[in-house]
């Protein structure tokens, strides 16, 4: 009982210097940081992302057409952060996509019985697949490649298989 009565105002101490800065005005004193990806990729420092300046970044350009409200082909600070979710949008499924297709490659070489699946490692990026390892013979690194050049969503297909001598 008395360890109960002891700890009761240690508790409600602990609860109110938690709950204290919920309810503290707020500090206006800090300055807003400034985004730093906008500030990076407004070089010539306008106040805008112009669509030379989008094009620094792969594919940021299409982000930018769409988040374009205004239609004057650059983004202020508002509709920057509209593009900014539209791009990661894009590299998301981006990633996704390339996770599909590398399992899918590698399923088919499985089915496959001319090639050894364990053998080959298949890596994906943007649609364009790089196969590597070892194989062994030349007739093995085709059927590889055209096992997956024949997947769909792939772009091409890199060979890095070395034959075996």
């Amino acid at each position: 009982m008395k360890t109960r009565q002891m700890l009761k105002p240690i508790v409600i101490a602990a609860a109110m210097a938690i709950t204290a800065p919920l309810y503290a005005a707020p500090d206006d004193s800090v300055p807003e940081q400034p985004d730093k990806a906008f500030e990076k990729l407004d070089t010539d420092r306008d106040g805008f992302i112009s669509r030379d300046e989008a094009a620094k970044r792969y594919r940021f350009v299409r982000a930018l057409s769409e988040a374009d409200d205004n239609r004057d082909g650059r983004l202020d600070r508002e509709e920057f952060v509209k593009a900014q979710s539209i791009y990661d949008r894009m590299r998301a499924g981006t990633f996704v996509s390339d996770r599909v297709i590398t399992a899918k490659v590698k399923a088919a070489l499985v089915k496959n019985r001319d090639v050894s699946a364990l053998a080959v490692k298949v890596d994906t990026h943007d649609g364009i697949v790089l196969l590597s390892g070892f194989v062994n013979n030349e007739q093995q690194a085709l059927r590889a490649h055209e096992i997956a050049a024949s997947i769909a969503g792939v772009k091409s297909v890199k060979s890095n298989l070395v034959v075996k001598s």
